[in-house]
């Protein structure tokens, strides 16, 4: 067939074949696909503080002070004076009569002794009669008598007129159970001035007041 004169026409919006040395020299690498949010972690564990009481190893454990001995506390703390600011003994009011207040104060050593209380650590003082107790041991002598609170192993019994024979307690019990106005009267701060923290009066409110 004949020739045609007539050269091929090239479309300028359709792409030709590349040259294969530029194919080589730049191959087309896929875009990588947009990542997939997945479940976001959750809260970063609190790391654990060392326990600094056990030695590191390699290095020496800090010295500690050694304190004082529990019985060398206790005796400086019985040397030691009184604060200058220490607080005034708390007294307390148990209504009971004349006739009742013997066995009101009975009661009332009871509960304290319940709460913990040592028996060397209440005095029983009565205004009247003297209590039982007393009247028991008064029988082989005053000074068997007296030794016994010397001793101290348990809850003493004297009348309040004695007061000044006795040695302070921390908590002291008043049985108003008799006697005089003024022997009541003298009666109440000569315990106040042998408790150590607490006074438990047992006697008629009404003749306290008066008495107070």
């Amino acid at each position: 067939m004949p020739h045609s004169s007539e050269e091929p026409k090239i479309h300028p919006n359709v792409p030709g074949p590349r040259n294969m040395t530029d194919t080589a020299r730049a191959p087309q690498v896929p875009r990588p696909s947009a990542p997939v949010p997945g479940p976001r972690p959750g809260p970063r564990p609190t790391p654990q503080r060392a326990d600094r009481s056990r030695p590191v190893p390699g290095r020496p454990a800090p010295a500690r002070s050694a304190g004082p001995s529990r019985p060398a506390a206790e005796a400086a703390g019985a040397k030691a004076a009184p604060a200058p600011g220490k607080a005034a003994p708390q007294i307390q009011l148990v209504e009971a009569t004349d006739a009742t207040a013997v066995e009101v104060a009975d009661e009332t050593v009871d509960r304290l002794l319940d709460e913990g209380r040592s028996p060397a650590e209440v005095l029983v003082f009565t205004t009247g009669e003297q209590h039982p107790w007393a009247q028991h041991e008064l029988t082989f002598g005053e000074e068997a008598y007296w030794r016994q609170q010397a001793e101290g192993d348990d809850v003493f019994y004297a009348h309040a007129s004695a007061a000044e024979r006795t040695t302070g307690r921390p908590v002291v019990v008043l049985a108003v159970n008799g006697g005089t106005d003024e022997q009541a009267a003298r009666a109440l701060p000569a315990a106040l001035a042998r408790t150590g923290s607490r006074l438990i009066v047992c006697g008629d409110p009404s003749r306290l007041r008066t008495l107070l």
